[in-house]
C-alpha cells in the first residue's frame, strides 16, 4: 500500500468516525450586540460579560461566535477586515472571502480565505493556520470534514463588461475534487452536487445499489457514497407517506406548526388543528403524486428565515443565519395546472429534512378551496 493510499484511507476512517451533528458540538457561543448608536459590534458569553468591545463597523456576518468571525474596523477613511478567533488571534488580513455580497461563516472550525494577489481561495483552520492553501478557484464550506475545491475555471460574469459592471459570476469549466481539511485529494472528478448528504458518507468497495444514493470512485481504488437528498426524499415521498395517506400518518410527518396562505396573508396554524381542518383536501390532491398525467417536480431549497424563526427552527440555521441546506434541506412539491398556458396555477408543499425524518412545514393551495 502507497503513502498516497494510507492517507486517503485514514482521512476516511476520521471522517466516518467523525460524522455527526454539527449542533452535536458544544461549544461557549459568544453573541454579537451592539452600541449605544448600533454603528459598532462586539461580542458577549453566555453570562453577558462582554468578551469583545464594540469595535466591529459595518455589517457583521457572525450573529453568534463560536471558533471564528470575520470583522471590519474602521480608521479615519481606511477599512481594515480580518478573521479572528477566541483567542484574539488576527489573520486573513484584507483575505475574506466574500460570497453574495457577505463575508464567509465558519463551518466546524474552518473559514475559507481569498488570496487577493492570486485570486485563488484557500482554507484556515480555528487556530488560524492555513489548513488548505489558497490554490483553487474555489472551495464550497466544509461538510463533515469534507470540501469541494475547483481548479482551472473561469469566471463568466452575469454582466460581462471591462472591467466587471458587478461581482455577480459563475464558474465554467475547470475540473472538481473531494478534499478533506488537510488537502488529500478523496475523489477526482468529484461534482459540487448541493443535494449529496455529506453526513451519510459510506466507504464501500463497489457502488451502492441503493437508489437514494451515489457512489463515486475514491483515490484509493474503493468508492465514496452519500445519499442524494431528492432521491431519498422521493423515495420517502412515493413509497412511505402516498402509500397509506392516513390523517395519523400525516401528522407524524408534519411540523409542530404549519405556514400557509390564507386570504389575510401567510399564517402559522398548529398541526393538528391545521389537519383538523384541511386534510381531506390535501390528501385529494397530494394523491394526484400517484396519477401517471400528473406533472409535479421537487425542488431542492434552504429553510426561508424570515418566515421560520424562533427555538424551533435556531438548529437548522448557522451562526450566520445561513439556513444549513447542506444538512437540512427543505423539498419542495410543485404540482402545476394548466403547464404550457397563461392560466397555469401551481400547488406547493414543502419539507423540511430533520434528524427525525421529513416534516411538511408550508403548504400553499391555488386551484382549490381555500384552506382554513
Amino acid at each position: 500500500m502507497t503513502i498516497k493510499y494510507f492517507k486517503i484511507i485514514a482521512a476516511l476512517f476520521l471522517i466516518m468516525l467523525g460524522c455527526r451533528s454539527e449542533r452535536g458540538q458544544i461549544t461557549d457561543t459568544w453573541t454579537v450586540f451592539y452600541n449605544q448608536d448600533s454603528t459598532l459590534a462586539g461580542y458577549k458569553d453566555k453570562s453577558g460579560v462582554v468578551r469583545i468591545e464594540p469595535r466591529f463597523a459595518g455589517f457583521v456576518t457572525a450573529v453568534q461566535f463560536n471558533d471564528i468571525i470575520s470583522g471590519t474596523e474602521r480608521n479615519g477613511e481606511k477599512w481594515t477586515s480580518y478573521y479572528l478567533n477566541k483567542k484574539n488571534k488576527v489573520f486573513g488580513t484584507d483575505s475574506i472571502y466574500i460570497f453574495d455580497n457577505a463575508a464567509d461563516c465558519e463551518n466546524e472550525g474552518f473559514i475559507r480565505f481569498r488570496d487577493r494577489e492570486s485570486d485563488k481561495v484557500g482554507l484556515f483552520d480555528k487556530n488560524g493556520d492555513i489548513a488548505i492553501p489558497a490554490i483553487y478557484n474555489d472551495l464550497t464550506k466544509v461538510r463533515n470534514g469534507m470540501l469541494v475545491g475547483l481548479k482551472g475555471g473561469k469566471k463568466q460574469y452575469v454582466r460581462p463588461n471591462d472591467p466587471p459592471a458587478d461581482n455577480y459570476y459563475s464558474w465554467v469549466g475547470g475540473v472538481e475534487v473531494l478534499l478533506d481539511t488537510l488537502n488529500n485529494v478523496l475523489a477526482e472528478n468529484f461534482p459540487n452536487d448541493n443535494k449529496l448528504d455529506f453526513y451519510s458518507v459510506e466507504r464501500t468497495s463497489k457502488p451502492s445499489k441503493d437508489k437514494s444514493k451515489k457512489s463515486f470512485p475514491s483515490s484509493d481504488g474503493k468508492y465514496i457514497t452519500f445519499i442524494d437528498f431528492e432521491k431519498e426524499f422521493k423515495a420517502w415521498l412515493i413509497d412511505e407517506l402516498l402509500s397509506d395517506l392516513g390523517k395519523e400518518q400525516v401528522l407524524q410527518s408534519t411540523h409542530d406548526t404549519v405556514t400557509w396562505e390564507s386570504k389575510e396573508g401567510w399564517a402559522k396554524t398548529g398541526k393538528q388543528e391545521f389537519m383538523d381542518n384541511n386534510f381531506q383536501l390535501l390528501k385529494r390532491i397530494l394523491l394526484e403524486i400517484n396519477e401517471p398525467e400528473t406533472n409535479y417536480a421537487i425542488f431542492l431549497n434552504g429553510l426561508n428565515p424570515f418566515m421560520y424563526d424562533g427555538e424551533d427552527f435556531d438548529e437548522y440555521f448557522n451562526n450566520c443565519g445561513e439556513a444549513r441546506e447542506w444538512q437540512y434541506p427543505v423539498l419542495s412539491v410543485v404540482i402545476s395546472y394548466n403547464y404550457g398556458t397563461k392560466d397555469i396555477s401551481q400547488n406547493h408543499f414543502d419539507f423540511l429534512r430533520t434528524e427525525n425524518g421529513y416534516r411538511l412545514i408550508s403548504v400553499t393551495i391555488r386551484n382549490a378551496e381555500i384552506m382554513q
